[in-house]
């Protein structure tokens, strides 16, 4: 039986004093408990990494995950959004039941997190990286043993020598570029737990690849001269198209690829320095898998990466995330066990973030908390005809301080998406993604579609409705205001309406 709104928000934000207040989560029968390493980056998309065919990128690390495991393919979020993601990553819900709606705003007090309950099932827990969920403070939160971070967006080199990381509750100083110094911190915690009987869990979350793009210096430069003809420049944005007009007013703004973050650099400049960013990751990622060799637990544990949101490097005249296109709400996920899984495994079901929890407390031989949105894939790769979810379900919510971007909800279907903006006056979208893996041609004012578009729609409000999202979150707005646009391209005019939007000719005909 599906709780009601109130009784779901009641189990989220109950106020957990010690773990025997926590919700229910019984044992499964027959699962033993496993060790699980998850590496969560930030803003790195699902193509940039070499066995996806990027042309240049180099992640060997990655690749090895993926051949000796899993790639699940259609990995998505909820949200396309630094704090709301990585909040549904640790809740299990979506973005309107836990209230993280931008990146300003703390976790409501007394949310649950999903290694809270591996606590009280004698887990050893460590989180190292970027909490980022509330910038104002960096002290432990609920579910960690081990606790090591920043505030906010963190810095890849120190900005002074004051500047410090909290340590388990101590400021101690950040000595040199970040990526390689939580993955000291992270292997030095893996190597503390050889002596102990417990079984752990990782939680090691990288700045990067995350603006102001910063390679390690060892990496800086390696791509500057690749060729990046590649990368798209927008060219399909029309009116003739209906794309929407708020899409095409963005490509001169802070995330378009006219004036992106209001600089004068432009996309190649930027794309260079993004994927010399990345090679640390991987770098980051072979040192923790050697760890795990090395300590003799490499095949019995579960490995899981994952970005907490996608990134557009031209595609719809855009960069940065927040909005419905693949490119911005689709992620990197790889993960690895060999006790489990056979290597080279494709999962082609959509995963989302909610999944996450529940598949750590699966894989911890737990079940997953009634009030949770999300559901164990980890069973998936071994039996892909299990049921799963045929459509998943996104949402953004407007920030006054990224103005550019609306309020949009979007269902996204194995064959199909359907987008639309709530309060704004412009083209909503439908896309087959068969056809069209680009989202360039919208379907949705073609007459041989209308009964797709409808039935998505009614799927969508269905699915909201259920999930409590039919009202609208809101925060009063934090932040800078990110709003400018360049007069040198065009800045001081705004798009055409799209085609379907404009008549010739008056169509009431019955006015008094």
């Amino acid at each position: 039986m599906r709780l009601p709104l109130f009784a779901l928000l009641a189990c989220c934000f109950v106020s957990v004093a010690d773990a025997q207040e926590l919700p229910d989560a019984p044992k499964r029968d027959g699962v033993k408990p496993r060790n699980v390493v998850f590496i969560l980056t930030d803003d790195h998309r699902y193509d940039a990494m070499g066995f996806m065919g990027h042309p240049f990128l180099e992640t060997p690390h990655m690749d090895s995950i993926a051949k000796n495991g899993v790639h699940l393919k259609n990995a998505f979020v909820t949200t396309s959004l630094c704090s709301p993601s990585r909040a549904s990553i640790l809740t299990g819900l979506y973005t309107h039941k836990h209230r993280v709606i931008d990146n300003n705003r703390n976790v409501p007090e007394g949310t649950l997190f999903f290694p809270q309950f591996l606590q009280r099932a004698g887990y050893s827990t460590g989180f190292i990286g970027k909490w980022h969920m509330g910038g104002h403070h960096d002290d432990p939160r609920p579910g960690f043993d081990h606790w090591i971070s920043f505030k906010g967006q963190g810095n890849y080199l120190p900005p002074g020598p004051k500047y410090t990381l909290n340590v388990n509750g101590k400021r101690v100083k950040q000595k040199g570029y970040i990526t390689d110094e939580l993955t000291d911190y992270a292997v030095d915690w893996l190597d503390e737990q050889k002596s102990s009987e417990k079984p752990f869990f990782l939680y090691l979350s990288h700045k990067a690849v995350h603006s102001n793009f910063t390679p390690a210096e060892r990496h800086e430069g390696k791509y500057e001269n690749e060729d990046l003809s590649f990368l798209p420049r927008g060219d399909e944005l029309s009116a003739e198209n209906n794309t929407p007009r708020w899409v095409r007013d963005q490509r001169n703004s802070w995330h378009g690829i006219d004036f992106s973050y209001h600089s004068d650099k432009g996309l190649d400049w930027l794309y260079r320095r993004y994927c010399e960013s990345a090679l640390a990751v991987d770098d980051s990622v072979g040192r923790v898998l050697d760890k795990l060799k090395e300590m003799g637990i490499h095949d019995e544990t579960l490995v899981i990466y994952m970005g907490d949101n996608g990134f557009m490097w031209g595609e719809h005249g855009l960069i940065d995330k927040r909005v419905s296109y693949e490119e911005s709400m689709r992620v990197p996920m790889i993960m690895q066990c060999p006790d489990l899984f056979e290597g080279g495994t494709v999962v082609e079901k959509v995963i989302g973030n909610i999944d996450v929890g529940p598949t750590v407390l699966h894989a911890a031989g737990l079940e997953t908390p009634d009030y949770m949105d999300g559901e164990s894939f980890l069973e998936l790769p071994n039996n892909p005809e299990m049921e799963w979810r045929k459509n998943f379900l996104y949402v953004y919510y407007w920030e006054k301080n990224f103005p550019q971007s609306p309020t949009q909800f979007a269902l996204r279907g194995d064959r199909f998406k359907y987008i639309t903006y709530y309060g704004l006056w412009d083209a909503d979208e439908l896309y087959d993604l068969t056809t069209d893996p680009g989202e360039t041609k919208n379907l949705l004012y073609d007459p041989d579609y209308k009964s797709v578009a409808k039935e998505m729609e009614d799927e969508l409000y269905r699915m909201l409705g259920d999930a409590g999202g039919m009202d609208i979150p809101m925060n009063q707005p934090k932040g800078g205001f990110n709003n400018k646009r360049w007069e040198r391209v065009g800045g001081e005019k705004a798009a055409d309406f799209p085609e379907a939007m404009v008549v010739e000719e008056p169509i009431n005909r019955n006015a008094n």
